[in-house]
């Protein structure tokens, strides 16, 4: 196993024109460094400890407050003996941020002929050193816990149960000790590999959630499965390793981010003229509901609460724009690795359950984005393609362009593309104009300069805004250079997000 893990960074936000970041580490105690940095003072948290083959680890953040200035700063930090960087924008300058999703898989036979796993991820950190991130957005399965069911001996037990009998059977304590371990360790290994640790050290995350961080499908059980002994207490384990390692926090030191009057984990962060609305679409989804009421309104309160904002980026890991899979269902049959595509369309927006909640949505984004003269871009992951939807309004009063929501679909970093057959599928039907609603549209879009809609190779996004001077025939332009960088490609794709009313 693993030893230790870290420094992986986290974005707490702009405090004060200070860009504050978490420095997270999991190390044997016996052992822990010493965090420090010469710009600012270091604040630690302590929060959690666990025994793992008998070695001992405490698990610690590290806050540090940098002052913003009027350019773009490199700051060093240090653990230990060794030394790491990141890099700070200027104050209210426009963050240049990654985005990924779907760092593993679920299949190991999926990837037996991928030479390098993480071979997106070392495309990124040379973009880096090109052009480099300020945050790294990362949309949902940062780490693939579906091996459990097949390595945990008591979960392969329970397993050979009948239906009934699985969702009766109790949580013992020792599936819980095996849960535990699984999930520690699994975070250990999977973000301690070079080329991802390398990234985490140098790039302040902002990470939520998805069905992989807990086992896939994870909310789109039947209501017997999901409230059974078994499922809940996998998902209480999950949940705090999603707190403790994702949002660095704990039951002691709550994340400060996270939105009030909510169960959930959505949370809320400005930098500058942006904004970026993280909403949790797993804590309290059902086969009928993606969010409950109370975390719906306190998304909504936050979005109200902000003023003088150029772009929205609002997170959801489940594509909003996407292809009607519902007559695909007979085609997977004949589709290697179905089971899993098939777990896909269940979380699906278009399920007929989820349609309603997807309509108010959309139309209050459009309404918010229409009010506030602000930019909504949607940013989504999980399908295992790239591609560019477009929700479209027809509505005249008003701003110029303001009835366009674009929705960038990057997936996955590390998971390979679906089969060709389903690739065909989604190409054949990803021309359908789909009408959300009277004078709304949503449809999947050409990506700009070629006649295809998806991208069936690894890949990640990188958000690029307009750099000063760049635009010298109106500095004002305040847009977006969306890229997907595509394995196997040098290029690459490019969708221009535009600011509202700046054409």
């Amino acid at each position: 196993m693993t030893t230790m893990l870290g420094p992986v960074l986290k974005f707490r936000g702009v405090v004060e024109d200070a860009w504050v970041v978490s420095i997270l580490l999991a190390h044997p105690v016996a052992s822990f460094p010493d965090v420090s940095c010469l710009d600012s003072p270091v604040h630690f948290t302590p929060l959690g400890s666990r025994t793992e083959d008998g070695v001992d680890y405490d698990i610690r953040s590290y806050a540090i407050h940098i002052p913003q200035t009027d350019a773009q700063r490199e700051i060093t930090y240090r653990v230990g003996a060794r030394a790491f960087s990141l890099i700070v924008p200027p104050t209210g300058g426009a963050p240049t941020c990654a985005y990924t999703s779907c760092n593993g898989y679920s299949d190991p036979k999926v990837v037996k002929k991928i030479k390098d796993l993480n071979a997106m991820w070392s495309r990124m950190a040379e973009r880096h050193r090109q052009r480099p991130y300020n945050l790294l957005l990362m949309g949902g399965d940062q780490i693939y816990s579906d091996a459990m069911w097949e390595k945990l001996p008591t979960l392969k037990e329970w397993g050979r149960l009948s239906y009934d009998e699985r969702n009766l059977a109790p949580f013992t304590p020792d599936m819980g000790a095996e849960v535990e371990s699984f999930f520690f360790t699994n975070y250990l290994s999977r973000w301690s590999e070079p080329a991802v640790a390398a990234m985490l050290a140098s790039v302040p995350t902002a990470m939520m959630w998805d069905d992989h961080d807990i086992f896939d499908g994870w909310g789109s059980y039947a209501d017997a499965q999901q409230d059974s002994p078994v499922f809940k207490g996998i998902h209480a384990i999950a949940k705090r390793y999603f707190e403790l390692f994702q949002l660095h926090s704990s039951t002691d030191a709550p994340c400060a981010l996270t939105l009030p009057g909510q169960p959930g984990h959505s949370y809320g962060l400005r930098v500058g003229e942006y904004g970026i609305l993280a909403l949790d679409l797993r804590s309290e989804r059902t086969p009928k509901m993606v969010m409950g009421a109370a975390a719906w309104e306190a998304a909504y309160a936050w979005l109200e609460r902000q003023q003088h904002c150029k772009h929205m980026l609002v997170m959801s890991s489940i594509p909003v724009v996407h292809p009607d899979f519902s007559t695909l269902e007979t085609l997977l049959c004949a589709i290697p690795g179905r089971q899993e595509l098939e777990d896909d369309l269940q979380d699906h927006w278009l399920s007929h359950s989820h349609r309603k909640e997807r309509l108010r949505l959309i139309h209050r984004l459009l309404e918010w984005s229409a009010r506030k003269e602000c930019r909504v871009t949607l940013l989504s992951g999980d399908v295992h393609v790239g591609a560019l939807g477009v929700i479209e309004s027809d509505r005249k009063d008003v701003p110029q362009n303001a009835g366009v929501i674009n929705q960038l679909t990057s997936s996955g970093i590390v998971h390979p593309a679906p089969p060709a057959m389903a690739l065909f599928y989604l190409e054949h039907v990803g021309d359908r104009v789909e009408p959300v609603d009277r004078d709304i549209t949503a449809t999947m879009y050409p990506f700009p300069g070629t006649s295809h809609r998806y991208i069936g190779a690894r890949n990640y996004l990188s958000l690029e805004p307009d750099l000063p001077g760049e635009s010298p025939e109106n500095p004002q332009k305040n847009r977006i250079w969306a890229n997907w960088w595509v394995e196997g490609m040098d290029e690459p794709y490019t969708k221009t997000i535009h600011a509202v009313g700046k054409g």
